[in-house]
């Protein structure tokens, strides 16, 4: 609390730009900002969303994630709004289309990627009744909240990234590496890896009381 009794600023994770945030949160810090504070590690069950991620998070190797949330609308009109049957029925022309489109990344493997993601997440959904249901499974349906206490704890991989990247691929899936999983997984917020010092922490484990 402020000297006055109002609540002080807010701790926020430290990649997300502006470490401090006022005591309604908020996110006029720029986009990584406004990503963090709305959407990143909250628990996604909308299989779009999942979808989206998925291909986003693949789009991003080699590369920042910062890059990739500047394309993400671009992302969205390129690839008809993550449509995943759409996605899927990819041919050629659609896949020359999409390598001389300026507004997302222009790599050969992983446009195709795409593609051949959205047909074995089809295949998924047909196992399991949804990409979410076989996605949380993994966590028996229950976010894994590690409480890192700073951005240094946060690895870059685990034994559950290890099996859902093992099992993705043995699907068929490319861009999918144990490293791009972690990263998927904090995204759609199976893995809370926001520090405890963040203000988004508490209240996503909160909100799940």
């Amino acid at each position: 609390m402020s000297a006055r009794g109002k609540p002080g600023p807010r701790r926020r994770c430290a990649w997300a730009g502006a470490v401090e945030v006022g005591p309604d949160g908020g996110s006029g810090d720029g986009p990584m900002a406004a990503y963090h504070d709305r959407e990143w590690g909250v628990p996604a069950h909308d299989d779009r969303l999942l979808f989206e991620m998925l291909i986003l998070e693949g789009a991003q190797a080699g590369l920042s994630w910062s890059t990739i949330l500047k394309k993400r609308e671009a992302y969205r009109e390129a690839f008809d709004n993550f449509d995943i049957p759409r996605v899927a029925a990819y041919g050629e022309e659609k896949f020359a289309e999409l390598l001389g489109n300026p507004g997302i990344v222009r790599n050969r493997l992983k446009v195709r990627a795409a593609a051949k993601n959205a047909r074995a997440f089809l295949e998924i959904q047909k196992e399991f009744g949804s990409f979410d249901a076989y996605l949380w499974g993994f966590v028996h349906g229950v976010p894994v909240n590690p409480g890192f206490k700073a951005l240094s704890e946060i690895p870059t991989r685990d034994a559950l990234s290890d099996a859902v990247s093992k099992d993705l691929k043995k699907r068929g899936m490319s861009f999918v590496g144990t490293t791009i999983i972690y990263a998927y997984l904090q995204a759609v917020g199976v893995i809370n890896a926001h520090t405890a010092d963040c203000f988004r922490w508490g209240e996503i484990v909160d909100s799940r009381i």
